[in-house]
This record gives structure tokens, C-alpha cells and sequence, in this order.
């Protein structure tokens, strides 16, 4: 059974996503990203810190040269309430501790500062990644780790594709599309023509998922704006040999969460060709030589 992020914890957080990311220990959604609204890392769990050590990243010129783990042991209390087992540990990254071993966390309390390590790509905003290790396992291992589930709803919304930019960054921009229906509120994600709640990159990384407390039946196929994106393996959707466009350009991809924010696109972008206040329609097209980002 996955462990279930209570809707409690993920109402502290503007963004959450289980599949948007390359890296392994997110494989079959067994780890979570939780984006914070402020410059620190709100705890997602309850217990005592049983270390913290630095870690060595990618180098990238844009991010720092180091990251940080923090492993703490839970709460009974918490495991009860997430179906956890007893014992199990909770790994937590891209946070610079301001915690140490013995220390007692509460949900919501300041683990430290955030870090932008060369973990990320250059598009990607600051977060606290989690995820959790069986009892009796090596805690600092991320494959191996429990599959996770976030408890609350998240709205499917509809989008016809386009919008206004609102952000230009040197590899993305923001869109003022598809609208929130109630920011503040709930969460809500882009949907699949299907009405499925979409999380990952599409399809820059080669695997997503759906913010569904259930998975899809394995070989239920998706689609966007009338094509094809991916196929149902498990709990995850296998991405098709597919490009994201831009007003008809190529682009890396289309970066997909679940937002208490807003639901504004993030189109990955190496170098945009459009500024704050163009227009842009974006679709997806078969493609033989797919963009694939990433180790997973």
C-alpha cells in the first residue's frame, strides 16, 4: 500500500507532483515534490532526525555544487495516519538543515533553507523532494523506496492550448492558461482529453502519471488536444514518441503539476522565441526522435 500524503500536509503547499522529475527515486511515483510558497522548507512530516549529511549533485552553472539529506524517523502518530508502516524512515532533499540529529519535527515546522542544486533543471522552482524507506533498509538509498499517493482531489481542468505569457525565464515561460477554478482553494491539474488529471513532463521525461487515487488499467490510452500522449503501465503513463510545439516550433516539453495556485502552463523552452504578452497555442504531434531529458 502507498503511502498517503494526508490533504492536511499538501494544503501547505502551493504545487505538488510525484512525476515530474527524471530522476529514479520518483519511478512508479514513489516520491513526492512539495513547492512551498517562501524561500524555506516546511516540514512534511512528523518525528526525530536521526541525520543530515551532504551530498554531491550534477554540475550545473546555474545551481549550487551540493545538496542536503535529511532522514528522519516518524511518528507512530504519522504512520498511522498515512498507512505507513511502523519505522519507516522519511528521506527529504534540496533543503540546507537547520536541523540536526536528535531534533523533534512537527508537520509545517522550518527544516531550513531551500537549495538549488544541480540536481535541477534550470526551468525547475524550488522544492522539498520526500520520500520513504521500508524499516530496516538503508535510509539513504532512494531506489527500493515506498510508493506514495497524495489524499485529496484534484480537479481535471479542460484547455483548448492556449494562452498569454505571463513569466519569461531563460528556458521557459509561464502562460496565463488554463485558468484555476478556485485558487486557494482546491488543487486542480491539467486534464487529458479523457478528463484525467495529468502530472510529469510531457513528454521531456520519458514517464508521467495521473493525480487518480487509483491507477488507470494497464494499456488505457491518453490523449491531448486530439493525439495521442502515452499509455497506462501501472502507475505510471508511459509517454509516446511525441513532441510538444509552440506555435508550430518544437519545444522541450510541457512541465505538468497539481496547483492550489494556479494552473498556468509551464512550457519548457531552451531558448523561447516569445515574451511576456505573445500569444502562444501549444500542441502535440507525433515525433520518431523524442526529446528525452534525464536518467530515468
Amino acid at each position: 500500500m502507498p503511502v498517503a500524503i494526508p490533504s492536511a500536509v499538501l494544503g501547505r503547499y502551493r504545487r505538488f507532483s510525484r512525476f515530474n522529475s527524471p530522476y529514479r527515486a520518483h519511478d512508479d511515483g514513489s516520491a513526492i515534490d512539495l513547492y512551498p510558497s517562501g524561500s524555506t522548507g516546511p516540514s512534511p512530516v512528523s518525528g526525530v532526525v536521526r541525520e543530515t549529511r551532504t551530498v554531491g549533485c550534477p554540475d550545473r552553472p546555474y545551481a549550487a555544487d551540493e545538496d542536503h539529506l535529511i532522514v528522519v524517523d516518524l511518528d507512530e502518530a504519522w504512520c498511522r495516519r498515512t498507512g505507513a508502516p511502523p519505522g519507516t524512515v522519511a528521506r527529504l532533499l534540496h533543503v540546507v538543515p537547520a536541523v540536526e540529529a536528535g531534533d523533534r519535527v512537527a508537520v509545517g515546522d522550518t527544516l531550513g533553507e531551500l537549495t538549488r542544486s544541480g540536481f535541477f533543471g534550470r526551468w525547475v522552482d524550488d522544492h522539498v523532494h520526500l520520500g520513504f524507506r521500508p524499516p530496516e533498509t538503508d535510509p539513504i538509498r532512494a531506489s527500493g523506496s515506498l510508493p506514495v499517493t497524495a489524499a485529496v482531489d484534484v480537479e481535471a481542468v479542460e484547455w483548448d492550448g492556449t494562452g498569454t505569457v505571463v513569466e519569461r525565464g531563460p528556458t521557459h515561460v509561464v502562460l496565463d492558461a488554463p485558468s484555476h477554478p478556485a485558487p486557494g482553494e482546491r488543487f486542480a491539474a491539467l486534464a487529458s482529453d479523457e478528463g484525467v488529471p495529468l502530472d510529469g513532463g510531457l513528454t521531456h521525461y520519458a514517464g508521467g502519471g495521473t493525480f487518480r487515487e487509483r491507477p488507470l488499467d494497464d494499456g488505457t490510452a491518453l490523449s491531448l488536444w486530439g493525439s495521442r500522449v502515452g499509455v497506462a503501465r501501472g502507475r505510471s503513463i508511459r509517454w509516446d514518441d511525441a513532441a510538444v510545439v509552440a506555435n508550430g516550433e518544437r519545444v522541450t516539453g510541457l512541465s505538468l503539476f497539481g496547483a492550489r495556485d494556479g494552473v498556468g502552463a509551464k512550457v519548457v523552452w531552451r531558448e523561447p522565441a516569445v515574451d511576456v504578452g505573445d500569444e502562444v497555442r501549444i500542441g502535440v504531434t507525433p515525433d520518431d526522435d523524442p526529446i528525452q531529458l534525464g536518467n530515468r
